[in-house]
């Protein structure tokens, strides 16, 4: 993906001073050989072809206009501009442009502008000249002042002589008297060209003329010259409008003349701004950044001037939480704060910082309380635009205003219970009001900007609070409208509401964890929410989806045996079956979150939807979501299959394992025995013991056998064992051919314990069918223990 930051739009000055666009594309500074020289280069976004080939020369005036525009002549009459997306983009290649100069980066014009012009009158003009000279301020002379003024426009230096002209010549009253003469005389063509004038005087973007078109005493009269627009077949009524429409309110009244004053003035330039003048093209929109500027530093102003008067601001908090405030009353309050706080947006951070604190520590909180629950719209909208400017700059302070209520308030009566309430019951048909305060539910609930700290935990605390407190309030009109099989309310109002409630839940199924498990298990919400499925409103049946989306993604297995045990695929398949195959976006949400399991290869959903629904879906040909889905199921089975199966033989490998190491741990017991007995005389007094002992590990092992032999009687292929003594064996004695010598030596003392020799050699005995010891040591299938020493 290609970087949006050198994205930009390519502009051409063409021969009546307008900017042509000659298309988008992508900017880079490289070397050209062809021009010898770091050039700049633009390639079109849709082909690729090349827009703009510009060589970097050390002498080009290049100017970068506010943030993203960077302007040059490109030989005499040929001025080009590139557009920038973003700041950053526009940076880097100036960075480039003043690199190849060897100017530096912090300067706005790289060069200083020298030009001459086609009129005579600027041939002698330098930054050590003269002051431009102005024609005298005559009705017959108005179309070549009009004409002055807007051949300065192209270049920074004719711009700055003529604003200084203009300034030093109290020129601007001169031409407002010629304003009264023609609108006496009602001469048209005089009119239209003093609109000219003033129109490009805006676009000098000088603040000294500003400061005097914006005077009490003349604004009116530059308002009327923006009137007569030549291309306008009647003027406009401007001024009308802000002497008699405009009516300015005081909820209190303003004793500070400077406060009012700047005001009145902020408001009728940002008329201007917003109404008189034309809207302008990105150029002259750039040229016109010292009038927003004007704005912004009167809000700024402002805001400083009524924050310092601590007495205003006590006494407006007072009316609005007192009782016996009027609601028309309470409703120019409410409007003149919210008009307070908007213009708190220009403020820097720090001073934006300590002007909330001071609204939190006057009571701003307590009193939307008050007025987000009134009927009048008016006042509640206002209310919703305060508490979102509040919330947006700190969620902390209302999150923490609200956990303060938990002890002292009732459910009702709280901050984030009003505004539950607020939401659920707006009156709008569009839902405007419920949109907006969604929105501030959403930052309130967002963990990622919620503080943690060794003395408090926000997220923890707050979230137990909404879950505790707030969030029954929330699902109750979801609840209400699913109490059946099929949704209750069908009116456009309702399901609007209920889709911002899910977008909610589904927010805080993604960002919140064992809360809102909980709540759903409690509640059984999910249940309650696919009976939305059943809606005639696509919107709503996606919004349903996706909060089963959402919980899927989790691939939490608590969320899966929630969903297989209430078998709640169903209201998903039955739309996939009622949709019929439509190529739409709900056919492709569903199949989406089937390709989902599959993808990531949820076992107990795959088995649960194959097992249950399979039926339905093997008829779906159109992708290959359920084949594959059917298919990974056999592969599950399969692995299943295989895995028990050796577990059985493995079971039976170990019991074979078992049997020969007891009979090998035996036989080495045994040679042991046969071993030590060498070291012994006849009439040793150990060799009793010894038996005994040795007898009693044979009694255990042969109980163990015998368990073994018994438990795999049933199972085993060769002939039925039989433990009866009487039965004909044959005994097999491992050391009896190799030590017939020790067994003569030691045949007195056996003779002694004839009993205990014959169950001896009982258990000596290989079993027929049995593999013999020496096949065992052959095939390597049993591997004896190392002799005991």
């Amino acid at each position: 993906m290609t970087d949006t930051r050198r994205r930009v739009k390519l502009y051409a000055l063409n021969a009546d001073r307008q900017w042509d666009d000659r298309g988008t594309g992508h900017v880079s500074s490289s070397y050209v050989d062809r021009l010898k020289g770091i050039s700049l280069l633009v390639r079109a976004e849709s082909d690729g072809s090349l827009l703009l080939e510009s060589k970097i020369q050390p002498d080009t005036a290049y100017q970068k206009q506010q943030d993203t525009l960077i302007v040059w002549s490109e030989g005499d009459n040929f001025d080009l501009a590139l557009s920038f997306q973003e700041k950053l983009g526009c940076d880097e290649i100036w960075e480039k442009i003043c690199q190849v100069q060897g100017k530096d980066p912090s300067v706005e014009i790289t060069q200083d502008i020298v030009e001459e012009s086609e009129d005579e009158r600027f041939d002698d003009m330098s930054d050590s000249g003269p002051p431009m000279g102005l024609p005298s301020c005559e009705l017959s002379r108005l179309e070549d002042i009009s004409e002055l003024i807007s051949n300065c426009l192209s270049s920074p230096m004719r711009k700055e002589k003529l604003a200084a002209a203009i300034e030093s010549e109290g020129y601007i009253r001169k031409l407002i008297n010629l304003f009264h003469m023609c609108e006496d005389l009602e001469s048209t063509e005089g009119l239209h060209h003093l609109y000219d004038i003033f129109k490009n005087i805006f676009l000098l973007n000088r603040n000294v003329l500003f400061e005097v078109m914006f005077s009490d005493e003349l604004i009116f009269d530059v308002v009327g010259c923006l009137e007569y627009d030549p291309a306008s077949p009647t003027p406009k009524r401007h001024r009308e409008y802000l002497r008699q429409q405009a009516t300015f309110r005081e909820a209190i009244p303003i004793k500070n003349a400077e406060l009012l004053s700047k005001i009145h003035q902020t408001f009728r330039v940002q008329y201007i701004q917003d109404v008189v003048l034309p809207t302008p093209s990105v150029f002259e929109e750039n040229m016109l950044s010292t009038l927003s500027s004007f704005i912004f530093f009167n809000k700024v102003e402002i805001v400083s001037l009524v924050q310092e008067d601590e007495k205003f601001l006590t006494e407006l908090f007072t009316m609005l939480t007192d009782l016996n405030t009027s609601d028309s009353k309470r409703r120019d309050l409410v409007l003149f704060l919210k008009e307070f706080c908007n213009y708190s947006q220009n403020l820097q951070p720090q001073a934006k910082e300590s002007f909330y604190k001071t609204l939190t520590t006057l009571g701003i909180l307590p009193a939307l309380e008050i007025t987000l629950a009134m009927d009048d719209q008016k006042t509640k909208t206002a209310s919703i635009d305060i508490l979102t400017y509040i919330v947006e700059f700190s969620p902390s302070v209302v999150r923490e205003y609200t956990l303060q209520q938990a002890s002292n308030t009732d459910e009702d009566q709280m901050l984030l219970n009003i505004i539950i309430e607020q939401m659920i019951c707006d009156t709008d048909p569009e839902l405007g009001g419920a949109v907006q305060l969604m929105g501030v539910l959403r930052i309130l609930l967002d963990p990622e900007n919620m503080l943690a700290s060794v003395n408090k935990s926000e997220k923890t605390d707050f979230l137990n609070f909404f879950y505790k407190h707030s969030v029954q309030i929330l699902i109750a009109p979801l609840l209400e409208n699913t109490a059946h099989d099929k949704p209750q309310k069908e009116d456009y109002r309702s399901v609007q509401l209920l889709g911002l409630i899910l977008e909610l839940l589904s927010f805080c199924v993604e960002h919140h964890t064992y809360h809102i498990k909980n709540c759903i298990l409690n509640k059984d919400l999910l249940r309650r929410i696919l009976v939305l499925m059943k809606s005639t409103h696509k919107f709503l049946v996606l919004c349903a989806l996706r909060f089963m989306r959402k919980l899927i993604a989790l691939k939490d297995e608590f969320y899966n045996r929630y969903i297989i045990k209430g078998n709640l695929f169903a209201p998903v398949v039955d739309a996939f079956v009622r949709n019929n195959g439509r190529y739409n976006l709900l056919d492709s949400a569903i199949i989406e979150m089937f390709e989902f399991i599959k993808l990531e290869d949820i076992k107990t959903l795959c088995s649960h939807v194959v097992e249950n629904y399979g039926k339905c879906l093997d008829d779906i040909c159109y992708v290959q979501t359920f084949k594959a889905l059917k298919l990974r199921y056999d592969q599950h089975q399969d692995k299943l299959k295989d895995r028990e199966r050796n577990s059985l033989d493995g079971q039976s490998e170990m019991e074979i394992i078992e049997k020969g190491e007891t009979r090998g741990r035996w036989r080495e017991e045994e040679e042991m025995w046969f071993n030590e007995d060498d070291d012994f005389d006849d009439n040793d007094a150990v060799l009793p013991a010894t038996n005994d002992i040795l007898t009693k590990k044979i009694d255990t092992d042969l109980e163990s056998i015998g368990k073994i032999i018994e438990k795999k009687q049933p199972e085993a292929n060769g002939p039925k064992m039989n433990n009866n003594s009487s039965q004909k064996t044959t005994v097999l004695n491992n050391n009896a051919n190799a030590n017939a010598t020790t067994g003569q030596q030691t045949g007195n003392a056996l003779a002694g314990s004839e009993s205990k020799s014959q169950l001896f050699k009982r258990g000596l005995v290989d079993y027929e069918g049995g593999d013999s010891d020496e096949e065992e040591e052959e095939s390597g299938e049993v591997n004896k223990r190392p002799r005991l020493s």
